[in-house]
């Protein structure tokens, strides 16, 4: 009798991934990436970039102070050179694309101070942006009506 192992000639099989699962971050971007965390972004404003007339710039410093918005009650307070050094940008360039935000009715910068006069860290309100979403929603969400009806019309008819 010799001790001779058979060669394994298992077949591994791949179980199917349930839709839900599909659409997880982590299935997605793998969980190394997903451990850094996530930023909650509202698709209209992604879809409404553009009937909003925000740069692109811009969209990328509102997405910047969206990161820093943890609680709804508290402005986000990011320094200009932190976000001028994920965007590759100068602190100067930040201040440009937030002075055309504010202008444009986006944001409204709120000064901080600690102590007497020792200025620190803008804070940032974000109740505008919200507001122009707010406005556009009904006009986007009557065109996203009208695309099922049309696409039902087609099925029908097919």
């Amino acid at each position: 009798m010799t001790n001779e192992i058979a060669p394994t000639t298992a077949t591994v099989i791949k179980l199917p991934f349930a839709k839900k699962d599909k659409r997880r971050a982590e299935d997605k971007f793998g969980a190394p990436v997903m451990k850094h965390g996530y930023t909650m972004l509202p698709n209209l404003l992604m879809e409404a970039q553009g009937r909003l007339e925000i740069g692109h710039a811009e969209f990328n410093v509102l997405v910047q102070l969206i990161h820093h918005w943890w609680d709804a009650d508290k402005e986000p307070h990011p320094a200009k050179e932190s976000i001028a050094r994920r965007m590759g940008l100068s602190p100067r360039q930040v201040q440009r694309h937030l002075t055309t935000l504010e202008k444009d009715g986006f944001i409204r910068r709120i000064n901080r101070f600690s102590g007497r006069k020792s200025q620190i860290a803008n804070g940032y309100d974000l109740m505008p942006l919200v507001w122009k979403l707010g406005a556009v929603e009904p006009e986007f969400r009557k065109a996203k009506e009208q695309r099922k009806i049309r696409q039902k019309k087609v099925e029908g008819a097919a």
